[in-house]
């Protein structure tokens, strides 16, 4: 199956960086397996949409808060992620919820087949930023049964 990275953030806000910062970790890597592409989403906000029709498995890497209690790398799945807010709003902070929300509204292409978050939550360290580029890498390939 196709996959994605979507890493999601702005670098220039403290605590916004998270998926942006394995983002480039995975630039770094020597290889990343054939079928899996990584992309820089940063704010592109529903400009995101057209890079979800095209069916496969979108994994999102992006700073969460209220997920883990602390601090650390934690998957959320896609039902999970709609219903991390309790009102879906328009502005500019309306995020990752509104954005799958919407999708299926406005696809004029192939659903993804498996969407799920990897969030890093409290203070990103290398090591946190090293286990969730391994685990975006895992979850891409071969989804949640990969973890086990």
């Amino acid at each position: 199956m196709k996959a994605s990275i979507i890493c999601i953030g702005n670098r220039f806000v403290a605590g916004d960086e998270a998926g942006l910062l394995v983002f480039d970790r995975l630039q770094n890597r020597p290889e990343i397996p054939e079928g899996i592409t990584v992309i820089e989403g940063g704010l592109a906000g529903l400009n995101l949409l057209s890079l979800l029709e095209t069916g496969g498995r979108v994994v999102f890497v992006d700073a969460v808060k209220g997920f883990k209690g602390s601090s650390g790398v934690v998957i959320v799945e896609h039902e999970e992620i709609l219903g991390s807010t309790s009102q879906l709003h328009f502005d500019h902070g309306a995020g990752l919820p509104y954005l799958l929300a919407v999708l299926p509204r406005v696809c004029d292409g192939e659903l993804p087949e498996e969407i799920m978050l990897v969030g890093l939550e409290g203070e990103c360290t290398s090591e946190m930023i090293e286990h969730a580029a391994d685990i975006s890498l895992t979850v891409a390939a071969h989804g949640l049964k990969g973890l086990t």
